[in-house]
């Protein structure tokens, strides 16, 4: 019987096949969190080329093999726990600059490249790709797009589908398809773009991509203002009615306040870019809406990059291990809750570091690793996700152990929409063989 090993070591080469006993250690323990048996797949490969991964999707169709896609693996434990795994697809080395179409503020790029090594080349022309995603010196252009995950820099620029102009995918039957094209007017396949964003690998196998991209910005500020949670919400309401227009403007619980440096109390983050006097006014502005009890923090320059790179890294300061496996949770929900639900879980589980954005509602929380989850945990995140659904929103499970996402499940109640998501899904994936498990209701 043929094997994945066996089958593609011809084709890719012996140093591209990584067999059950030769799996990295890190993707390795990342595979045992992430699938239902804990046992690692009987291998790995890594395609150095789009025709490459056409021929390895081919041979696994073929073969009727289960099919895995990551990048580097930085958030392979997110979403739901995969079933039956045969092979999992690297697309690590797929890691060129394609195009970069510097006047027209475009880049083609394919899927395994890091934002970490795309952001040198583009700040020598003064632009940006404006993305802060979890483990952001691993995280990959094509897990960002297939988590769907975007950061603090969405309440000016947009969530990632927003920014995704155009991709590349190979289809489950190892055949090449297109979509969008390399303008940014080009509407074309734009409804297919909005599919993959957050997917999670389970309709194709992203292979290249293009974004709209940024000019960077002159001067950039942050005022952290920390204080009473009821004279917080009213501020937060009263920046979102303003005329104001920051980059990026989240709450934060008193825990991750207090990790930055700051009181522990409830906080909002609100940054400002721009022409330095644009900067300027704008700063000027939000300080006089500030009641007067409230503590403000004005940061700059490296001060102010510091804090945002700060949050992200309190929030996902730790990737899964067997020894340690943190709870982290994606949750959405009606702007004007935000407040409240970060009081729940002040309530709840105070340790917990949380960080939503107050225009969208969309936020990520932590459980402080001296917790253990447990019972009294699975309790309190069912709690919260009723809180979340009856905001209109949602509380997805990220990392977590697995006894934790088989008791909540991961994706809580899906609704009326789990039906036109499978009939994609069979469009799609007719045999269920990528990623099955791993999506809303089990898809």
């Amino acid at each position: 019987m043929a094997t994945p090993v066996t089958t593609l070591t011809p084709l890719l080469g012996a140093d591209a096949v990584l067999s059950q006993e030769q799996i990295a250690a890190d993707l390795g323990a990342s595979l045992a969190l992430v699938t239902v048996d804990p046992t690692p797949p009987p291998a790995v490969v890594y395609p150095t080329s789009e025709a490459q991964l056409a021929e390895v999707m081919a041979c696994a169709h073929q073969n009727q093999w289960r099919v895995l896609p990551c990048g580097n693996g930085s958030k392979l434990t997110w979403g739901g726990l995969a079933e039956g795994i045969d092979l999992v697809i690297s697309t690590a080395r797929l890691n060129r600059i394609v195009d970069h179409a510097v006047g027209d503020m475009t880049l083609t790029a394919q899927a395994g490249l890091t934002l970490a090594d795309l952001r040198p080349p583009l700040a020598a022309v003064n632009q940006f790709l404006p993305l802060d995603p979890a483990y952001p010196q691993r995280a990959t252009l094509g897990g960002i797009v297939a988590t769907g995950e975007t950061g603090s820099l969405r309440q000016r620029y947009g969530g990632v589908r927003d920014m995704l102009i155009g991709l590349s995918f190979v289809r489950h039957d190892g055949q090449i398809a297109k979509a969008g094209g390399r303008v940014v007017k080009n509407v074309a396949g734009y409804d297919l773009m909005k599919l993959f964003t957050g997917s999670y690998g389970s309709l194709g196998i992203i292979s290249q991509l293009t974004f709209r991209l940024f000019p960077m910005q002159e001067a950039s500020k942050t005022l952290v203002i920390s204080g009473n949670i009821a004279e917080i919400q009213t501020l937060t309401a009263a920046v979102r009615r303003s005329s104001l227009t920051p980059v990026a403007l989240d709450l934060l619980s008193p825990a991750l306040t207090a990790a930055l440096g700051g009181p522990a109390a409830m906080t909002l983050a609100a940054r400002f870019q721009s022409i330095a006097p644009g900067v300027e006014e704008q700063v000027a502005v939000l300080r006089q809406m500030i009641p007067a009890d409230l503590t403000v923090r004005e940061l700059a320059a490296e001060a102010d990059q510091r804090f945002w790179d700060e949050a992200n890294h309190q929030i996902f300061s730790i990737q899964p291990t067997f020894a340690h496996n943190p709870l982290r949770a994606k949750v959405g929900l009606l702007p004007t809750e935000t407040c409240a639900f970060l009081a729940q879980l002040e309530t709840l589980a105070p340790q917990t570091m949380a960080r939503l954005h107050a225009s969208s509602g969309i936020g990520t929380l932590s459980l402080s690793p001296e917790v253990s989850p447990g019972d009294g945990m699975a309790s309190g995140l069912e709690k919260l996700r009723t809180f979340c659904t009856m905001a209109q929103g949602y509380l997805a499970l990220l990392e977590a152990p697995s006894e934790i996402k088989t008791t909540l499940g991961v994706w809580g109640e899906v609704g009326p929409a789990l039906a036109p998501m499978q009939a994609i899904k069979a469009q799609f994936d007719p045999q269920r063989r990528l990623s099955p498990g791993r999506f809303v209701g089990g898809l």
